[in-house]
């Protein structure tokens, strides 16, 4: 039975790709069902995956083979929070090191041009803190790209 909402990303005929690169990575993500071309249609053949189904964290997803007709952006981003630097060093190096780039303040992007926040939990305890912890801890972050944790922590601590 489909999930009541699910979100739809546009691909550029690479949705199973995508899929199976989501699913090796996050913990909690399989890919489901492809659907294929029944016949030859404009632009592709019979057999080609036209959606596909899968899940990221447990969260279901469809994969759209639509063409290049529309591109992701930054108005829309994954956000995964990590409980350590080793898990967000996974993650992290997973997406960058697979065709992806780095951005600033935790976010990269994926090969297919989606973006990801990479986001320890200490990061989010501190802005949930608020006053100078949250402040010392921010200020840390809009100088990484990747986030460190201990300079998270340090910074949370006024070290």
């Amino acid at each position: 039975m489909a999930d009541k909402l699910t979100t739809v990303l546009w691909f550029d005929g690479d949705a199973e790709e995508a899929a199976r690169f989501y699913a090796d990575t996050f913990p909690d993500s399989a890919v489901g069902t492809i659907f294929r071309a029944p016949s030859d249609f404009p632009g592709g053949k019979q057999g080609d995956a036209l959606t596909v189904e899968f899940t990221v964290c447990g969260r279901a997803f469809s994969g759209l083979n639509g063409g290049d007709m529309f591109k992701p952006n930054e108005s829309v981003s994954f956000m995964v929070v990590t409980e350590d630097q080793a898990e967000t060093d996974r993650y992290w190096d997973a997406i960058t090191g697979n065709g992806g780039q780095e951005s600033a303040c935790g976010w990269c992007k994926d090969r297919w041009g989606f973006s990801w926040q990479i986001t320890p939990c200490t990061l989010l305890q501190s802005q949930a803190a608020g006053g100078e912890e949250a402040r010392r801890a921010f200020e840390a972050m809009m100088t990484m790209h990747k986030i460190d944790v201990a300079a998270i922590d340090a910074a949370r601590k006024g070290d």
